[in-house]
């Protein structure tokens, strides 16, 4: 390790194709503020190797042998205090990005996307926030509501006590989140302080019983305060 490793965004690699792994190596460089710390072939291997690397953020395959993203995303996020999960996929299904989404993973991104915004999706997930890659994010969140649970939800609305919990700056920070905007970006927008909108975001989470801002992008689209593809 060198002495800015520190500093660096730790990444764990997963994906069956080394091609794939190599490729991401070659974005993912030291030189741009990471760290690959492991990789794992299969999602059967995810568990122990974040447990013994101690990754920010794991880089997840979808469909992989053995165990596939979306099984060893639920297993991983079972434990809160795990990293967050950016799933990586070549596949523009629809419904298994929604999986991913259920299993708790913080965001998605196309393989084949420019490297820049890769990196850009990596740091993001790593800071907490949200990556759900727009060209598909509409679409996705259809297929999500469409499940009986996220239904049952849509149908409560505004009625719904969890959302009627929250104050009028907190619900003002939801819709902003479900635009896709950080934290800083909030802060600038409503001329507050990060620590601020951090502690906004925290309590949001908190009533919400929600675990990351893709799920809060999930709920403010459920319940009628945001929609896919409007700014």
């Amino acid at each position: 390790m060198s002495a800015t490793d520190g500093l660096a965004i730790r990444v764990l690699l997963v994906d069956d194709q080394e091609l794939i792994r190599a490729g991401l190596r070659g974005i993912l460089r030291p030189s741009f503020g990471f760290h690959i710390v492991g990789e794992c072939s299969h999602g059967g291997e995810v568990a122990g190797a974040v447990s013994a690397l101690r990754p920010d953020v794991v880089l997840m395959d979808m469909r992989m042998p053995v165990l596939d993203g979306i099984e060893a995303t639920r297993r991983l996020r079972e434990d809160h205090s795990a990293p967050p999960v950016l799933a990586l996929t070549t596949f523009e299904d629809d419904e298994v990005l929604a999986g991913m989404l259920r299993a708790g993973a913080a965001g998605f991104v196309l393989k084949g996307l420019p490297a820049e915004d890769l990196q850009r999706a990596v740091r993001a997930v790593a800071g907490g926030d949200a990556w759900l890659d727009p060209s598909v994010t509409g679409r996705v969140l259809t297929i999500y509501r469409d499940a009986p649970g996220a239904r049952a939800a849509a149908r409560a609305g505004s009625g719904d006590p969890a959302l009627a919990s929250l104050t009028a700056r907190e619900r003002e920070v939801l819709e902003l989140i479900a635009t896709g905007l950080t934290n800083d970006e909030i802060a600038e927008r409503l001329v507050l302080g990060a620590g601020t909108i951090k502690t906004h975001v925290n309590h949001i989470f908190l009533k919400l019983g929600i675990r990351n801002r893709a799920e809060a992008v999930i709920f403010a689209f459920d319940h009628g305060l945001a929609k896919p593809g409007r700014p």
